[in-house]
């Protein structure tokens, strides 16, 4: 018999190339410093598809503290058959206060120095992507200067 309060075991879902731009300051509010990066394009491979990151996205992001950013990215991708689906993807990156500084600055940083994880969801009018409505998803990523690089996983 299975043990339904079994830790959930992890299915990869999709590797995800995301081109982003400068992002733009809005400035510090009560929570924090917020910036808005745009998202100019990429692309996606899962197993047997693949898609582009549409144009027009946009990552919304909030610096929590000198060590906290939380974001909010929503964009498109179009798979090669036509099918479109919509992203939101809510992520926390954490680093040494030194190491954030540098990545909010846009420089190179090595990836094994900061904690970026995701929780993205998405939504789907295609028939056949109808099942991703019904999983729960989580991810890891990487922040490069003009590209964050994301796996994400269907948690089984």
């Amino acid at each position: 018999m299975t043990d339904p309060l079994a830790a959930p075991t992890l299915e990869h879902f999709a590797d995800l190339q995301v081109d982003v731009g400068t992002p733009e300051v809005l400035g510090q509010g009560p929570a924090g410093l917020r910036r808005v990066v745009p998202i100019h394009g990429g692309s996606a491979q899962g197993q047997g598809w693949r898609a582009r990151v549409l144009p027009g996205g946009s990552d919304f992001q909030l610096i929590a503290s000198d060590t906290l950013s939380i974001l909010d990215a929503r964009y498109g991708l179009e798979t090669e058959a036509g099918e479109r689906i919509y992203v939101r993807n809510h992520a926390v990156r954490a680093a040494s206060a030194e190491t954030m500084a540098a990545l909010l600055r846009g420089e190179p940083v090595d990836p094994a120095r900061i904690y970026f994880r995701c929780v993205p969801r998405f939504e789907a009018a295609a028939p056949a992507l109808q099942w991703i409505h019904e999983r729960v998803f989580v991810g890891v990523g990487v922040r490069h200067p003009s590209q964050v690089v994301m796996r994400f996983f269907a948690l089984g």
